[in-house]
């Protein structure tokens, strides 16, 4: 599959572009992650992460990137007591989860639009 895509996207100045929407699409279908209050779950079981196999995961990446991630930090902090507890209640906490989620699925909603225009220009120039 790679060689075919690899021959695909061919080598001209937008052969990179190609090769980013094409694969951008191939990954749609997997389910996207969602932020969530571990206080407003009661089934354990949604904290589990499926591709790596482990019981409870938490992800978060540089905290000047994402606001979703300085929430993660400043929780993690609190509960290893590096800092003092977060004043806010886990409905509070449960609804920045969601008002990052629907950022987030917005963001990708806008992202597949882009990309489903740039792969009609695509097609047309090729056809």
């Amino acid at each position: 599959l790679q060689k075919s895509l690899n021959e695909t996207f061919g080598a001209d100045k937008y052969s990179e572009a190609r090769k980013e929407v094409l694969t951008n699409m191939f990954s749609r279908p997997m389910q996207m992650a969602l932020y969530f209050c571990t206080g407003v779950l009661e089934d354990e079981l949604h904290f589990h992460h499926y591709a790596l196999n482990v019981p409870f995961y938490t992800h978060f990446t540089s905290p000047i990137r994402r606001y979703a991630d300085v929430i993660v930090h400043r929780l993690l902090s609190a509960s290893l007591g590096a800092s003092s507890p977060i004043r806010m209640g886990k409905e509070a906490i449960q609804k920045q989860a969601d008002h990052c989620n629907d950022r987030k699925m917005a963001s990708k909603r806008v992202q597949e639009l882009s990309a489903d225009l740039f792969f009609s220009v695509f097609v047309r120039v090729r056809a």
